[in-house]
């Protein structure tokens, strides 16, 4: 008998919380504490469709009975034969052409509550739809429809794609770290055993007679890890210029080959390199100091991408390392899977599919990813706040690269700009608002949103204010004559160009330090007192409504259209996943009072459907 009870995998599950990997339906419905029965129909259509979101995608768990929160309400008032129907949705709403026959089901009794339980691999055989044709996959917390041709297995990659979740004939416990098993199975949850955590990361399962293991398993834990794949390694050489001589002229200094299991290695090669992303250079005191070439958290995230997502499939080739004089590159065995377009990694719009589900599995539940499909993007985020040019994506037909340099991000029209404003010491971000003002450009306030990323309304405003005290950032276009023009136009007042940038003849630098000293003050008086931004200019979460159910067609213009009717509209965001709107959006409002407005509205619809309307989060708003 397996030793990890069903229920004990449901507890442990429920603990964890919802993830790309898991979800928890409800088998009610209403406003609390008058919550009512769904219908038997309803239920396993939701259940159709995750299940066939989680086989296109990397495998998960589907709990029925637990709510959003984690909280347990079971399925009161259902009866058997309900309950059974519920355990033939994987059946009955599949398509009858792309059978789930990996699918594992249980109903069980959890804190004294029904719950139902339902388990499914990632499917190497099919691209799965539901009973009406729809195909799904699952990105991170969401099941959203994609084209069945994105998410079709290329016949080469279907050995890399099974190569971690093969079980290997001979392998036994004793082939693994046992102190390292123990050491992830106490992050996961304290006083698991090493054999529950390997059955709960689906590492492994109980034969016949003995616990087998999967391929991941002996990857991510062996004690001899050579024995299981003679390239589990990476190979780190440091070039003197910008290509590899032969001969003679042979140019690498450095070379230097680290193995072991994969969690070993990721900590051995990150200190093999780290040495590496800085050099003595004079500082501005001609002193010499070590200063950081790349950003160290961007190499971190690139060597993790090539642990987690080569092609292990590959036993003949390792991950290699290489650090010329102007840039590093990352060498991933494998080709970018045949489902993800350069393009789109390019475009940061966070697309992903993991080659090696276990291994990523686990890699992400101990910490050493985030969300899944956020590693690259990461990337170019932390070179661009370092002001470096972003990374270069190469893919052929056997190896995926990544380049990072150490070149500046600005062009050399962009850094003649800047020099004009050297004298008075600009942080990064302040250099990115001037930078919009290029060529006598007038710009607005959410472009100075956009530019910067700013999520923080002081931050903003702190940044603003002293580039107004400097005279630098200056108002073109009066406020009132610039909401005027925004009506007119039918856009977002924060949408309308007013601002550019000035520039000063010379500032003293005891002006400087007055400034500095009156923007850096504390207290909402003194904020009131010296702060010249717009209060228009400013986010505020009292002003702003999250509008759900909206169209995915609907454009701009016509939420604006609609919601303009209730007082001035100060900005509308809209979420996007791939290119494609999410079905919801927020409304921010220049006054709380026209914010209270729309709130208060019954059956607003557009295109014929009808809107959800309620105070936003501000939390979650800017973070998708």
């Amino acid at each position: 008998m397996n030793p990890i009870v069903i229920s004990d995998r449901v507890t442990t599950a429920i603990q964890l919380g919802e993830s790309h990997f898991r979800e928890f339906k409800s088998a009610l419905s209403g406003p609390p504490g008058n919550k009512t029965k769904r219908t038997v129909k309803e239920i396993a259509v939701d259940i159709g469709r995750t299940l066939v979101a989680f086989a296109n995608a990397d495998g998960g768990e589907l709990l029925i009975g637990v709510e959003d929160s984690g909280a347990i309400t079971g399925l009161p008032g259902f009866s058997e034969t309900e309950i059974n129907g519920l355990l033939a949705a994987p059946d009955t709403q599949i398509h009858m052409d792309t059978p789930m026959s990996m699918v594992k089901r249980t109903s069980l009794i959890i804190e004294g509550k029904s719950v139902i339980y339902f388990s499914v691999s990632k499917s190497t055989d099919f691209v799965h739809l539901t009973s009406d044709g729809r195909c799904l996959q699952r990105r991170d917390l969401e099941s959203i429809p994609v084209a069945s041709e994105a998410i079709k297995f290329d016949r080469q990659e279907a050995k890399s794609r099974s190569y971690d979740r093969e079980f290997v004939d001979g392998a036994t416990m004793a082939d693994l770290d046992w102190t390292l098993v123990q050491a992830v199975a106490d992050q996961i949850i304290r006083g698991m055993s090493p054999e529950k955590c390997l059955q709960y990361l689906e590492l492994a399962e109980y034969g016949i007679d003995q616990l087998k293991l999967r391929r991941a398993a002996l990857l991510l834990f062996a004690k001899s890890p050579m024995k299981w794949h003679p390239r589990l390694q990476i190979r780190i050489l440091k070039v003197s210029g910008d290509v590899v001589l032969t001969g003679e002229d042979y140019n690498v200094g450095f070379d230097e080959v680290v193995s072991g299991n994969i969690l070993t290695l990721v900590e051995r090669a990150w200190e093999t390199l780290r040495p590496f992303l800085a050099e003595t250079r004079f500082d501005k005191s001609a002193r010499f100091g070590q200063k950081s070439i790349y950003p160290e958290l961007a190499c971190r995230e690139a060597l993790l991408n090539a642990i987690a997502h080569r092609d292990y499939s590959e036993e003949g080739k390792g991950i290699e390392v290489y650090i010329y004089s102007g840039r590093l590159e990352v060498h991933n065995p494998g080709a970018l899977l045949s489902t993800i377009r350069l393009e789109d990694i390019e475009d940061k719009k966070g697309v992903h599919q993991s080659r090696n589900t276990y291994i990523a599995r686990v890699l992400r539940e101990l910490g050493y990813m985030r969300e899944l499909g956020e590693g690259l993007r990461r990337i170019y985020e932390l070179m661009h706040q370092s002001e470096l040019a972003p990374p270069k994506l190469a893919s052929n037909a056997n190896t995926f690269n990544i380049a990072l340099t150490h070149s500046p991000i600005y062009s050399d029209k962009d850094l003649l700009w800047l020099d004009q404003f050297a004298s008075f010491g600009l942080d990064r971000e302040q250099r990115v608002i001037v930078l919009l003002g290029q060529n006598e450009q007038v710009f607005s306030t959410q472009q100075i949103w956009d530019a910067v990323g700013i999520v923080d309304t002081e931050h903003y405003r702190k940044l603003v204010d002293g580039l107004l005290s400097l005279n630098i950032l200056v108002n073109r276009i009066e406020r009132n004559s610039a909401k005027n023009k925004a009506r007119q136009r039918r856009i977002p007042f924060r949408e309308f160009p007013r601002y550019g940038i000035n520039i000063p003849e010379t500032v003293a630098p005891k002006a400087l330090q007055t400034v500095t000293k009156s923007t850096g003050g504390s207290g909402d008086a003194k904020k009131k007192k010296t702060s010249a931004v717009l209060d228009e200019d400013v986010r505020k979460e009292s002003n702003r409504i999250y509008v759900g159910n909206l169209p995915f067609t609907a454009t701009q213009e016509m939420i604006y259209d609609l919601f303009s009717s209730f007082g001035e509209v100060a900005e509308i965001h809209l979420p996007e996943s791939g290119g494609r709107k999410k079905g919801y959006g927020f409304v921010e409002f220049s006054s709380e009072s026209d914010a209270e407005k729309a709130l208060t509205a019954t059956d607003l619809s557009l295109l014929d459907r009808k809107l959800a309307i309620r105070r936003a989060n501000v939390k979650k708003q800017y973070a998708v």
